[in-house]
This record gives structure tokens, sequence and C-alpha cells, in this order.
């Protein structure tokens, strides 16, 4: 039996420290001025972020920390959990606390939560296309700088898998790395020679030949770059298990079923983090 996945987590240092520069760029100098001329200080209010369309949300640690931080007595109260699916008009949350903290929050909150959700929402759209194989779809480095942790955490929570964070925690052999290396084996066993023994090495290959040679040497996951589903499933049987295989390039919501039905393992795309629209969610305060 396949041991059940923990959900994701977010270090708290992590989302205090994104939600604080958040809060900053927005306050500006003088703060919310429209809050502050129109709302009295004490005055109390409750108010729902709800979803305005079906959708998988991410982000509720960041949106609680954004009206916790300018209020700690700010209560909120998450309807639903992270990864959950919603419909339109369904409520995610409630915020009950100081009126003014609410309302300087608001556009922070939102601002993470529908760009998170959207990440999620767009990657359980490719990961239920291919839920009937034992492929998975995973991120890559394309993300909006200062969010890869943030997006590759919304990854998780929409049913894919994290491919490398940076540039430090994988090796991964591209073409280019090749062509300098002077070939397939050459830059695997130059590799292998430099990094520690809890270190993967991937490496891409355009070609059956390359992938003969990169399992020669033992590589640890090899990426198939721009293969037909056909080529695909010869690498497949070739590879007998060997080395994880990841399959790349050109993926869409059109491609990716024939492609995970190939026996690949990943399937990764860019799409997920740099393609997904926001997820329209809206917060309404509640008038008795």
């Amino acid at each position: 039996m396949t041991a059940k996945a923990n959900p994701p987590v977010l270090p708290r240092l992590m989302v205090e420290e994104a939600v604080r520069a958040a809060l900053a760029e927005d306050l500006g100098r003088a703060g919310d001025i429209t809050t502050y001329a129109t709302i009295d200080e004490n005055a109390r209010a409750e108010a729902v972020l709800a979803s305005r369309e079906a959708g998988v949300v991410a982000g509720l640690p960041l949106a609680e920390a954004a009206f916790t931080l300018i209020h700690p007595t700010t209560v909120f109260i998450p309807l639903i959990r992270e990864g959950g699916r919603v419909e339109p008009g369904q409520p995610i949350a409630r915020i009950m606390g100081n009126a003014r903290a609410i309302l300087s929050a608001e556009r922070v909150a939102l601002n993470f939560l529908m760009y998170l959700s959207g990440i999620a929402t767009y990657t359980a759209k490719f990961a239920d296309l291919i839920a009937h194989t034992h492929a998975k779809v995973c991120d890559t480095r394309k993300t909006v700088p200062g969010m890869r942790a943030f997006a590759k955490y919304a990854v998780r929570c929409g049913g894919g898998a994290n491919h490398r964070f940076g540039l430090d925690d994988a090796i991964l052999i591209k073409d280019n790395h090749i062509a300098v290396a002077g070939g397939v084996v050459r830059a695997i066993e130059a590799a292998r020679a430099y990094a520690g023994h809890l270190v993967k090495i991937e490496v891409e290959v355009d070609s059956i030949a390359q992938m003969e040679e990169a399992l020669s040497v033992g590589a640890d996951v090899i990426l198939l770059d721009n293969m037909a589903p056909e080529l695909l499933e010869k690498a497949v049987k070739i590879n007998a298990g060997r080395a994880k295989l990841e399959a790349s390039g050109n993926i869409s919501f059109d491609t990716i079923k024939a492609v995970a039905e190939t026996g690949v393992d990943y399937i990764s795309t860019s799409k997920i983090t740099m393609a997904a629209p926001t997820l329209d969610v809206g917060l309404d305060i509640k008038i008795e």
C-alpha cells in the first residue's frame, strides 16, 4: 500500500516575511488614508472571503497573515482546507475584528490567495487528466522572481510535484552543458565526481542514443526533451525502470494524457506556474 503524502507546509517565518513586504508596499508612507478617513478606529466588522468561480484553494496562510499582522486580534477562520476544491460562490474563510485592519489588509490577502489558487487550480486541471496513470505533473524554475517557494507550494496544493527549487539542490545537465563538457558521458561522470552522495543527477537528452549513454553511466533521472509519444514509449521500454524518466516540451491540456500513458514518471511544464490565470476571489463585508 502506497503511503499518502502529507500536505505541503509553508514555514511561518517565510510567510510573515513575504506578507510584511507586501503590506509595506501597499500601505506606503501614510497608511490606508481612505480607511483612516472614513472608518472609526474602534469599528468592528465581519467579512467573508468567497470564490467567484470553481477552483482549488491555496494561500490561506498568507491571507491570514495579512489580516493578523496588521491587527493581531483579528480572527481568521478557514472554511476549507488548503488544496480543497470550491464552487462559485462558496465561502473560503471568515474574518472578524477591527474594521480598519480588515479593509487595509484586504488587497494583500486577496493578491496572494488569487495568485496561488490560480496556480493550484491550473495544476489540478493537468493532474486530473493523468490521474489514471502513475505519472506526476511537475513544475520548473520558470517562476515569478521572489515567488518561487510559494508558487511551488501551490503546485503541490493542486496535486502536482516539485522539480528542483534552484540551481543548488540537484544537478540538471542540459544540452548546453553537454555541448561544452564534451558529451553526455563526460558530463555525467564529471557531475558524479563533484556532487555529494545525496545529490541527484538528471540529464536532458533529445534522442534514444543519448538516453542509452546516460543509462550506461547511471544517471538518476533522464529528461526526454520534446519526444513524441511513440518515442517516449520506446524510451520507457529501453529504460526498464533503471532511471526515473521525465518528459518535457510542448505539454498542454491536449497532449499531457498521451504523454502520461507512455509510462514516464514525470511530466514537467512551465505552464502551471507561468500561464495560470488567477482564481477570482472576493471579500465582502457582512452587513447585519
